[in-house]
């Protein structure tokens, strides 16, 4: 029996884009299916936060997400342009978000089919694998919506047309992973358990194998 967990992912975290990799490895090698159910991030999801936080937040992620990426040998450095539009000096996010709501919603139509945890892992690459400055201009994420097998121009036309039912799957998106026991990204759920963190694959895997997850043939 094939196995399901979700998989809830921020373009804007970099613990999700390092969980894109064993994610898919996972998919890949045992019989299971990854839901990732794209959400947006807190500066855009919980009003304040960053001006909350304690000021030593942002510096330790920076910090702990480069050391983590050079330990798993995954590329990586920090987007540039961000995908949220914020003064770092102020914290104060923008009110318009042109990248992460494009983002978030290109996500969203790709889980509408079925095959989200490809094209975030594709988009991922070019905001963090350091390969790309300027990853919203030119042809770089239509290179990678290509990749993983999307026609970028025409996810941006049904989204354009239909941004209302993006932004439901969204919704939809965020009220289960509020509902799932944790607020951070990347957290799988399998069976309403939560594992938070990149670092909570080998148990999430564990645990699926106690109700039954086999090898891929």
């Amino acid at each position: 029996m094939t196995l399901s967990v979700d998989l809830f992912f921020s373009f804007r975290s970099p613990y999700s884009y390092i969980a894109l990799p064993r994610a898919t490895r996972m998919a890949g090698d045992y019989d299971v299916n990854v839901n990732l159910r794209a959400v947006y991030p807190l500066a855009v999801r919980v009003p304040g936060f960053f001006k909350r936080a304690n000021p030593q937040f942002a510096r330790y992620v920076v910090l702990d997400a480069r050391r983590v990426a050079e330990h798993e040998n995954i590329p990586f450095r920090f987007p540039r342009p961000d995908p949220i539009v914020q003064d770092m000096t102020t914290l104060d996010v923008a009110e318009h978000q042109p990248y992460i709501h494009r983002l978030t919603r290109l996500a969203a139509a790709a889980q509408a089919e079925g095959r989200a945890l490809p094209l975030a892992y594709a988009i991922g690459r070019v905001l963090w694998d350091g390969s790309v400055s300027g990853w919203n201009e030119g042809d770089h994420l239509a290179k990678a919506a290509t990749e993983a097998g999307f026609d970028l121009a025409a996810m941006d036309a049904a989204v354009s047309a239909d941004p209302d039912r993006y932004e439901r799957i969204i919704a939809d998106n965020e009220q289960a992973h509020a509902a799932s026991g944790h607020w951070g990204v990347p957290t799988f759920v399998f069976e309403n358990e939560p594992f938070f963190g990149q670092d909570r694959v080998d148990l999430l895997i564990w645990r699926m194998k106690s109700r039954g997850l086999t090898r891929r043939n």
